[in-house]
């Protein structure tokens, strides 16, 4: 007979059902965001449209975006035209500089520099600021008065991140040129006319709206992953101050991805 406390299906369903839970919990969390990202596309065409909170959130995520994301695109593009132009003096072409300096700027540091800093510091400030509103259970008070979270909270976020993230990548390609240009010219010996002559050479308007497209995805996809993570936080403060840190490794691993896809497709349809 078998003794007390030793049933078999305790013993060897146990941990299959712990491990069963591990492994669902990474696709729920997939399956809730597809989730909130396809409500949030279906609020941004309903009435009404919060619009004194999106000009709120655009300001702020500009506010703390501008100055960081100004100060890292020059060394960035500095870093990109000092290495270009080693290799083209040792093939003696330094007149081809600018070249060099404007497809790295528009193709690559331009997007990515922008959205590194919308991610880390206006992504972060999202998922925060919703997380602490999850907490105090406000989105359920919203809820009970009538009122759609996703479209009242969560739409005019995201609206703001792709926004500032598209506007700053313009502001981000001139001045990481003009860092690029100084620093050629004056640190590197390159001729001024040759550097602005060679800017268009390989670059052109299909490179700046890839760079464009590259940017709306990023802030886009920064913005939806901040939401999400700030309202299905759990577990209080401590809760929140994870959702923090989640949300900024995923919003680098998905734009590294964005990133690679979106180039790979650009420079395919691009001629």
């Amino acid at each position: 007979m078998a003794g007390a406390g030793s049933n078999p299906h305790v013993d060897t369903m146990g941990p299959v059902m712990v491990s069963t839970g591990v492994l669902a919990k990474p696709f729920r969390g997939l399956g809730g965001f597809l989730a909130m990202a396809l409500d949030t596309f279906v609020c941004m065409f309903r009435r009404p449209f919060s619009w004194r909170e999106y000009l709120l959130q655009t300001w702020f995520v500009a506010r703390v975006s501008l100055v960081p994301t100004l100060m890292l695109s020059i060394p960035f593009t500095v870093l990109t035209v000092f290495t270009f132009n080693v290799l083209l003096v040792e093939f003696g072409a330094a007149d081809f500089s600018g070249t060099g300096a404007s497809l790295g700027t528009v193709n690559q540091t331009g997007p990515i520099v922008t959205v590194l800093v919308v991610a880390g510091a206006g992504a972060t400030a999202m998922c925060a600021d919703l997380g602490a509103r999850t907490i105090r259970e406000e989105l359920d008070a919203l809820k009970v008065m009538g009122i759609n979270p996703i479209q009242s909270l969560v739409v005019p976020r995201v609206l703001a991140a792709t926004t500032v993230a598209l506007l700053l990548s313009s502001l981000v390609i001139l001045v990481g040129l003009a860092g690029g240009f100084a620093f050629s010219v004056y640190f590197q010996h390159v001729t001024p006319g040759a550097f602005v002559a060679g800017m268009t050479l390989i670059t052109g308007l299909s490179d700046v709206v890839v760079a464009l497209i590259k940017a709306t995805l990023f802030g886009l996809t920064a913005g939806l992953i901040a939401c999400y993570m700030g309202i299905s936080v759990g577990g209080g403060p401590a809760g929140v101050g994870n959702a923090v840190n989640e949300t900024v490794v995923f919003s680098f691993v998905a734009l590294f991805v964005i990133n690679v896809v979106v180039t790979a497709v650009g420079f395919e349809v691009t001629p």
